[in-house]
């Protein structure tokens, strides 16, 4: 599950003009989610950025039976489009880097533990059917070759967990071409920044933590020319017992939920689709490997949120 990374605008936003630049916003509902669009321009890029969106749906929308990626999952075709391969290759090289933590290809097990479509009315799985749901599970096991992307029969890509910072990356670039190299989009808490707000400096953006209160200050962050993602595993969960819950980040080497005690990572990478990845990479993984998980990506920066005992530990990677 994605958290919300609140924007902080520090100014009312002025409205459009079609003379000298001025910064504009546009908001709305995308993908099941929000979101909120703040860029200085000349001219009303709201088309434009819509139409982006739209690409992005449908190119990686699991609930479009049209898309390139439904139809690739149903076998109707081989051929991936530019915007997934794009994706693919990410996903390929964060999932190498992590030693598999990060995979698109873990619906299966995410449905068998009951956090897929259809809820958590799912059973505890028993080893065997996560053995057999591990089968079908294996971003290594898919090759590309060309345009063409071919996997065994059983598997599917869902790269619900990069889509949208796939897509901030999209609209940021659609706002590039059209002119406007200062603004801020965010698209269900992932962001993507770039030049200055409407202060002349650089965007101010509040990271929500895990828990009501850390420390009393919550991490307000100065950026500019990068992205931002968080993922974390403290709402999305299932009480078992009183004495046993399991988060939503399904371990896709072993087949069963993590248990480390990293409730969430906010991850600053030089595009919001690495930043999402590694995200998703790191609440699957333990807080050791971060360091040198972040390392491997230059320009990488994560903040995870640690529980320690009954306290929170807020853990800076550089």
């Amino acid at each position: 599950m994605k958290f919300r990374i609140f924007i902080i605008l520090i100014s009312a936003i002025a409205l459009a003009s079609c003379s000298a630049p001025e910064y504009k916003k546009a908001e709305g509902v995308v993908w099941g989610t929000t979101y909120h669009i703040v860029y200085k321009s000349n001219r009303d890029l709201s088309d434009s950025i819509v139409a982006e969106m739209r690409k992005v749906e449908l190119a990686l929308s699991m609930f479009d039976p049209a898309s390139n990626v439904s139809q690739i999952n149903s076998r109707s075709t081989c051929v991936a489009s530019p915007y997934l391969k794009a994706v693919m290759t990410v996903a390929k090289r964060v999932h190498s880097a992590a030693g598999g933590m990060f995979d698109p290809t873990v619906a299966p097990l995410v449905d068998l533990w009951g956090f897929g479509r259809k809820g958590h009315e799912t059973p505890i799985p028993d080893s065997c059917r996560i053995s057999e749901a591990l089968s079908k599970v294996g971003l290594s096991r898919i090759r590309m070759s060309g345009d063409s992307i071919l996997m065994p029969e059983g598997m599917e890509l869902d790269f619900s967990a990069i889509a949208k910072g796939f897509g901030v990356d999209c609209v940021a670039a659609a706002l590039r071409r059209n002119g406007s190299t200062d603004y801020m989009v965010e698209i269900g808490g992932e962001v993507s920044l770039s030049g200055v707000n409407t202060y002349g400096k650089e965007w101010r953006i509040m990271v929500e933590s895990p828990v009501d209160s850390l420390n009393g200050n919550p991490d307000v962050l100065q950026l500019s020319n990068c992205a931002v993602a968080t993922s974390g595993n403290y709402r999305n969960k299932r009480i078992i017992t009183a004495d046993s819950v399991i988060g939503h980040t399904i371990n896709p080497v072993t087949g069963y939920p993590m248990q480390t005690p990293v409730l969430s990572a906010t991850v600053i990478a030089p595009s919001c689709i690495l930043a999402d990845a590694l995200a998703t990479a790191l609440m699957a993984s333990d807080p050791e490997s971060a360091p040198a998980l972040i390392k491997k990506f230059p320009a990488t920066r994560a903040i995870l949120y640690v529980k320690d005992k009954s306290a929170v530990e807020t853990v800076m990677i550089p």
